[in-house]
């Protein structure tokens, strides 16, 4: 799984929508921290949702699945949010300055609420509701939220695969670090692998993997050779070079996420 933000979409709606018991989302969770707290960005937000503001004593993960409950979510997106893209926030408030901060986010544009997630601490993620901008349950073309089908994402990360080969050639990374297959093996066993509920769609579950794959090269391909000075220049090209590549497994991580959390939907209207 890419990121808690991911964890929480999947796993919750699997929840709301029967197909897992809440103890497992919050098994799901821990894969990501040995503790987990919840907290709201302001007073009208705790007030509407009984939770602490923070600052204040936080609630517990549990509670957070009363809440979603509550509000009738039916459905979550994730969000990837990167400097010049905050698409998806809403466009306005302390959402999106967040979320940006964090590099994700789970919107729950038909409640009118986001969800934040930040490790304060070593082994503590603190969740944080905000409201949205649209003051309000909103669709999600009124957030900002494209639909990508994971079709497109899919096909969209051959594309720039194959579109960036050449640049990755280019840019030699494997000559000039010997290391370099030990490296994308180190990164890919540093990320958290918790199970996923039944009944999540397996082409979802192969685009996450893929673009957790191809995130990893990513990484290694972007880092900074221990002991090298790259210039500013030969940064700015391979950082030009590989956007596109960066830009698809983003598209891909979150439509893989968000077909799954649809899925769950549909078969629970099915029952």
């Amino acid at each position: 799984m890419c990121c808690p933000s991911a964890t929480l979409a999947v796993w919750s709606s699997a929840w709301l929508h029967g197909a897992a018991a809440s103890d497992n989302v919050l098994d799901a969770l821990l894969s990501w921290g040995e503790a987990h707290e919840v907290v709201s960005a302001d007073d009208a937000t705790g007030a509407a949702l009984d939770l602490p503001v923070t600052g204040g004593f936080p609630a517990q993960p549990a509670h957070l699945l009363g809440t979603l409950r509550r509000l009738g979510v039916t459905d979550a997106r994730l969000v990837l949010p990167v400097p010049g893209d905050v698409r998806g926030l809403g466009g306005g408030g302390e959402l999106p300055k967040a979320a940006l901060a964090a590099g994700e986010a789970v919107v729950l544009p038909g409640a009118g609420y986001g969800i934040v997630p930040h490790h304060i601490a070593e082994g503590l993620v603190r969740w944080t509701v905000h409201p949205l901008a649209t003051a309000g349950p909103a669709t999600p073309q009124d957030v900002g939220l494209d639909h990508v089908s994971i079709a497109e994402a899919e096909h969209g990360l051959t594309d720039a695969i194959r579109d960036s080969a050449g640049a990755l050639q280019a840019l030699d990374v494997a000559s000039d670090r010997p290391s370099v297959r030990a490296e994308l093996s180190a990164h890919l066993r540093a990320r958290p692998a918790p199970d996923w509920p039944d009944g999540t769609p397996a082409r979802a579950l192969r685009v996450l993997q893929r673009a957790e794959e191809i995130g990893a090269i990513l990484e290694v391909a972007t880092a900074e050779e221990p002991g090298g000075a790259l210039s500013a220049s030969a940064a700015e090209r391979r950082a030009d070079a590989l956007r596109p590549l960066s830009e698809a497994v983003r598209t891909a991580r979150c439509a893989a996420v968000n077909e799954a959390v649809r899925v769950f939907a549909d078969q629970a209207n099915r029952r």
